[in-house]
């Protein structure tokens, strides 16, 4: 596996160089910025547009996801473009403490206004930067968690099985009897399972041990609510005293 590239290799490369052309304004643009305005003021760009990848060139990256946030409050936006700027080597130092300070006085404002891709980033970049190795390590869950959700729900559209029925006899046998998977590891009882319930309290109990552990049950708790394995199990699920969401 090829490992990342050094500081070193970042900083002589010209590609690297030319994604840092225009940071100097953009990042005099967001020195200082009110937060609480931010939070009032929403992002006016037309229709809104998902970004796919990114353009090399710094403003043009920025305009493309300034659509893309358009109609959200502008911190929002502001949250992308601290993220951006700390990927792309800019006063990385100053921009990732603007970030943390964003997120530790933010913290409840952000985890219902951004998408869970934009959760995902944020963990990230904490992940990157932050010397709070509990934090890194917190976050990691979340991260893992969407990666491997991403990879499932890849393949089930590769196999062209999104709208494949249960099969009714199978989901019967993962009740009495055991399926084997890999290395030991066997199937997941659908309907009674208490492996996600006693995952989610010693999920709990770890993130309690640090503010931003909160962002990690956030993304635990969307995933019970839109198209994936997670929420498709919760469906199907019938024993109370097993549930691993909150109502």
């Amino acid at each position: 596996m090829k490992k990342p590239r050094s500081r070193l290799a970042n900083w002589l490369s010209f590609n690297q160089h030319r994604k840092r052309f225009g940071a100097a304004a953009v990042a005099r643009s967001i020195d200082g910025v009110d937060l609480q305005q931010l939070k009032q003021r929403r992002v006016d760009a037309g229709i809104p547009v998902m970004t796919h990848g990114s353009k090399k060139e710094l403003p043009s990256h920025l305009d493309d996801l300034r659509q893309e946030f358009s109609g959200q409050p502008e911190i929002n936006y502001y949250h992308a473009q601290l993220i951006v700027l700390i990927r792309r080597g800019v006063d990385v130092a100053k921009h990732f403490s603007d970030f943390e300070t964003l997120w530790l006085q933010e913290r409840d404002f952000l985890l219902q206004s951004l998408s869970t891709r934009w959760l995902i980033s944020a963990a990230d970049t904490f992940i990157d930067h932050s010397q709070d190795a509990l934090l890194k390590a917190l976050l990691m869950n979340a991260v893992i968690l969407i990666n491997t959700i991403k990879l499932q729900e890849s393949e089930r559209y590769l196999h062209r099985t999104e709208n494949v029925p249960v099969d009714p006899q199978r989901q019967q046998s993962l009740q009495s009897e055991r399926l084997a998977l890999f290395d030991g590891v066997s199937g997941f009882a659908v309907g009674t399972d208490d492996t996600l319930r006693n995952m989610r309290w010693r999920l709990d109990a770890l993130c309690a041990s640090h503010p931003l552990g909160a962002m990690v049950l956030e993304v635990f708790e969307r995933v019970q609510r839109e198209g994936n394995v997670y929420a498709r199990f919760r469906a199907m699920h019938t024993r109370d005293k097993t549930v691993w969401w909150q109502d």
